[in-house]
């Protein structure tokens, strides 16, 4: 009996090692996708937040969820909204962005709270958390990568260098970031091995 405990302990850590690894290799493909094609990325988030909209809207008709749970669900599709109307740039110091996770840690201790006290079957509240709560800002968090490679504007609101050199100034700014694709590369080059390609 104790062997096949041993196993199962091990069963599970490799369970937990091969789900991790494809959660990673997934977000690391969508991180791609979503530089590759920004306009196209933009139209599915908005449409998340209009179906996450309207999830909130049968919530409300049909079920007995407290209002302020509604309240806080239709001010955070508000926000995301008027955070995509300069997708794909974000900027984390802004107000707005401030707004928007303030808001979604706000509606995350209420849920928890009614969710606490209420008993509701744990796919209900799983469907909840990832229907009302998290599609949206997973989707975004996934595009903020795709802010690394929009092209340098002179339109842009931060000071150019002294030189007024548009191109070296994006480049100095840009080696300075971190993104999500960022990580996921450096975490490839690191960890997996490299093919040496042959010279022929």
């Amino acid at each position: 009996m104790l062997f096949f405990n041993i196993l199962t302990i091990l069963s599970v850590v490799v369970q937990v090692v091969f789900v991790t690894m494809s959660v990673a290799a997934g977000l690391f493909y969508l991180a791609e996708l979503v530089e590759e094609y920004t306009v196209t990325a933009k139209y599915i988030i908005t449409w998340l937040v209009i179906i996450t909209a309207a999830v909130h809207v049968g919530l409300l008709l049909l079920e007995d969820l407290p209002l302020h749970l509604h309240a806080l669900g239709f001010l955070q599709q508000g926000l995301h909204l008027l955070l995509l109307r300069q997708f794909p740039v974000v900027r984390a110091s802004s107000m707005l962005f401030c707004a928007a996770v303030g808001n979604l840690a706000l509606h995350h201790y209420c849920a928890f709270r009614y969710f606490g006290q209420m008993y509701y079957n744990i796919s209900e509240v799983i469907a909840y958390f990832i229907l009302g709560l998290w599609i949206v800002p997973f989707a975004l968090f996934v595009s903020l990568s795709a802010n690394d490679y929009v092209l340098p504007t002179t339109g842009e609101r931060q000071h150019l260098l002294d030189d007024g050199n548009v191109v070296s100034d994006y480049l100095s700014r840009k080696a300075k970031k971190y993104s999500l694709l960022s990580f996921f590369t450096y975490a490839k080059e690191s960890i997996l091995p490299q093919r040496s390609k042959k010279a022929f």
